[in-house]
């Protein structure tokens, strides 16, 4: 299966301890994720353990507290952070990148928004309940395989583990100033289900809350409606279209709330023309700011580069295009080594850099992402191929809904307001006014939190 074959990853790494940050040494990624006393397990043997599951709150319209969380243990995984988080990010930027060139290869005129972090992280909970054949599937698709293991058995890793240096990822984040990164979960099944705690656990190790509720699936609109509810709005209408006899709805929620380092000053923002096509242009508020910026020229690839710092430890990376090159073209060649090779290769100079006022907000459907990567893929890990007998305690379960809905929050606020000394001197203007592409990176794991496009900023 060619298309689940595991990424490319950099498996050297620098050793980031006190006075020894010049050390290398090699390491592969299962290594570090590996379960305790691992071995190759037979595909087709059946676990030794029974399967330890937990019952499911009824969905109660008056209950609206997130699941209860145990603070034990939180902090049980430290040992090789900072190789894991670096490790980690190295996988979840490819495969990131692969499902956001699909994602936006199928809508190319319509703005685009996807979070590696969070697509990995709904990944890796289903991985918990699979199968062992279909646990080895997610592991070559989440790059996670040994390498080494034969085609009858499977060498698994601590999903556990995963999801909690993603978290820590987004920690990363949260301890700078003015940005702010929240991660929800919701699992509906059946009331009578009891559903694997492992899997319990990992909607908690990866999420700042999450929700999980029995209910009748007959009543789509009373489980949409919770959503809203314990999302503060922010997640409307999170399910369509659901079959009665559906088992697991799954919706995750990756908010970003982001403030630029330098803030954009309001009297210098004004209605602009915005070419969304060739004969199509829109007027939008464009934000603009004279100072000194990272950025780069790419003649090679047909567009100009420009970074932003949004705090400490985040930025955003804005791609624009040259006139008469194409976003499309520019986005299909989109890989983790172009993104360091723009990074490192970023000098400083005046800009007068000129952007739309956006925020963004998008959902999308799992299934439907690994379908557009290769439908062989969605049939393997979430079609009918994949079994999930470590999921609950009922035969032939299947995930039938899983929605990924993403939100970016910015505006012209800043942590530091312009220095208008910055703004003597000839400025090489840079204005985004046409359809461009955007990352927002932890700086120092390099996790792409958000890979997206704008094609109209008025959408």
């Amino acid at each position: 299966m060619q298309s689940l074959r595991p990424p490319l990853v950099v498996l050297l790494l620098w050793c980031c301890v006190p006075g020894g940050r010049g050390n290398r040494v090699y390491i592969h990624p299962f290594h570090l994720f590996a379960a305790d006393n691992v071995s190759c397990e037979t595909l087709q043997t059946q676990p030794a353990q029974r399967l330890q599951t937990l019952p499911v709150e009824r969905l109660d319209m008056a209950v609206l507290t997130p699941d209860p969380r145990n603070a034990s243990g939180e902090d049980t995984q430290k040992q090789n952070v900072t190789q894991r988080t670096a490790v980690l990010a190295e996988l979840l930027n490819s495969l990131g990148l692969r499902m956001y060139q699909a994602l936006s290869s199928k809508r190319p005129g319509a703005n685009t928004l996807l979070s590696p972090v969070n697509t990995y992280g709904s990944l890796v909970t289903f991985y918990l309940g699979a199968s062992k054949k279909t646990a080895s599937s997610f592991q070559l698709l989440l790059g996670l395989s040994s390498g080494t293991d034969r085609d009858d058995c499977v060498s698994l890793v601590d999903g556990h583990k995963v999801l909690k240096t993603l978290h820590s990822i987004n920690s990363l984040v949260d301890d700078a100033p003015k940005d702010e990164i929240t991660t929800k979960v919701w699992l509906f099944t059946l009331p009578h289900v009891y559903l694997s705690a492992d899997v319990v656990q990992g909607t908690r190790d990866f999420s700042d809350s999450s929700f999980i509720r029995g209910a009748d699936f007959a009543q789509p609109e009373l489980i949409n409606t919770f959503v809203d509810k314990t999302s503060d709005g922010k997640v409307k209408d999170a399910f369509q279209d659901v079959d009665a006899d559906s088992n697991l709805l799954f919706v995750s929620f990756f908010n970003f709330r982001g403030n630029w380092k330098t803030a954009f000053r309001p009297d210098k923002t004004s209605l602009q023309e915005f070419y969304v096509d060739e004969t199509t242009t829109v007027m939008t508020p464009m934000m603009t700011h004279t100072g000194l910026y990272h950025y780069l020229n790419d003649k090679a690839r047909k567009c100009t580069v420009v970074k932003l710092s949004l705090s400490q430890r985040s930025y955003m990376l804005l791609v624009l295009p040259h006139e008469g090159a194409k976003l499309h073209d520019i986005e299909a060649k989109l890989r983790t080594e172009v993104m360091s090779s723009w990074s490192n290769s970023l000098q400083e100079g005046l800009l007068e850099l000129s952007l739309p006022k956006f925020s963004l907000s998008r959902a999308n459907d799992l299934r439907e992402l690994l379908r557009n990567m290769d439908a062989e893929v969605e049939d393997k890990l979430l079609g009918s191929q994949a079994q999930f007998s470590q999921l609950a305690n009922t035969d032939r379960f299947t995930i039938n809904k899983a929605v990924n809905k993403v939100s970016l929050e910015m505006s012209e606020e800043g942590a530091a307001a312009q220095d208008k000394a910055q703004e003597t001197g000839v400025a090489l203007k840079v204005a985004l006014n046409r359809p461009f592409f955007f990352s927002v990176v932890e700086g120092e794991s390099s996790a792409i939190l958000l890979l997206g496009k704008i094609t109209n900023p008025t959408l």
